[in-house]
């Protein structure tokens, strides 16, 4: 039997694909390479390129394969820009959601991992962040996606759906041996956009605000490897796959470093001098996203492999310097 990955073709989603395949697993892939990168797909993974709203074309590919579960990574992710075009994310994000959920009910597939966020606590009530947690996104992106877990959570009530949501920090990294990496266009994330800076590719990095209140102020975030991202979806299908309940997990390292240290790491990783400017926040960025992880490693049995930032860094320069233009 097969696992569909939706988003198969995209960051976090190609790494885990190529996870499921080291592991021997059997797996289809969906994406309309809207962001995602054909070059990215694993060669063993059997492609669709299907935007998951349309129904029909959505329903040939549960025809097509025996599909026993679905990790779903298939969202638009971009903070800033779900706070300008809010209805291109509730359009993507819940209609793409709908869909998935109408066709897996029709084809008597009950078990989903989702890709969610630590977006959906917005500004945190304390640190580190527990799952119980209050939920009140600060930006649009975090409101729909919580807004599909709690779908799924009505869809698992209806129609006896199991579902984990995995709700993650600040992803980064690429895979060690540098064969496949971060890649978006345009870039928003942090490291890539730091990166760009030694690559030749912008003079400096620009840092959103420093009167936050942190202890040099910037943005405090906690950063996770892709790889270990990934190997937690795949622990997480595998606890629904031997019977396990519906629930959700945060993903993390549980230590939070500043934007200026996250600049001074890249510093130490490249040799380059890195210069950096102070500019106006951004809309709807909390101050500190820090999580505890604690859950995931006690039920999922989750050891994150990659914890050390200037590891991490070093994976995602190692594909960065050779492949400055990502995949193209």
């Amino acid at each position: 039997m097969s696992i569909l990955v939706l988003g198969g073709a995209g960051y976090i989603g190609s790494h885990t694909v190529r996870e499921l395949i080291d592991a021997g697993r059997d797996v289809v892939v969906v994406d309309n390479l809207q962001t995602g990168f054909r070059k990215a797909i694993h060669p063993l993974a059997r492609f669709y390129e299907v935007d998951i709203r349309n129904r029909s074309a959505l329903e040939h590919v549960f025809a097509s394969e025996d599909i026993e579960g679905v990790i779903h990574f298939a969202a638009c992710s971009q903070v800033g820009e779900s706070m300008h075009d809010p209805l291109k994310y509730y359009d993507n994000n819940l209609g793409g959601t709908i869909t998935l959920l109408q066709a897996m009910i029709a084809n008597g597939v009950d078990k989903l991992v989702f890709s969610s966020t630590a977006a959906t606590y917005g500004e945190p009530e304390r640190v580190p962040i527990l799952e119980s947690d209050r939920t009140e996104p600060t930006n649009c992106y975090g409101e729909t996606k919580l807004s599909m877990e709690k779908m799924m959570r009505w869809v698992s009530s209806a129609h006896g759906l199991r579902y984990i949501a995995l709700r993650y920090f600040n992803a980064c990294g690429a895979h060690p041996d540098g064969s496949i990496g971060e890649a978006h266009d345009p870039e928003t994330h942090l490291v890539p956009l730091i990166l760009q800076v030694p690559n030749g590719q912008r003079a400096k990095i620009s840092i959103f605000g420093d009167d936050y209140a942190t202890k040099d102020g910037t943005c405090v975030r906690d950063y996770i490897h892709v790889t270990d991202l990934a190997q937690a979806h795949i622990l997480a299908l595998d606890r629904l796959l031997a019977g396990g309940e519906s629930d959700v997990f945060n993903l993390g390292n549980g230590v939070g470093f500043t934007v200026k240290e996250v600049i001074e790491c890249a510093r130490r990783v490249t040799g380059h001098p890195i210069p950096a400017e102070i500019v106006p926040r951004r809309a709807g960025d909390p101050a500190q996203l820090i999580a505890s992880s604690d859950k995931a490693k006690d039920v999922l049995g989750w050891k994150p492999q990659y914890d050390d930032l200037d590891t991490i860094v070093s994976t995602a320069w190692k594909w960065h310097a050779a492949h400055p233009h990502g995949f193209a």
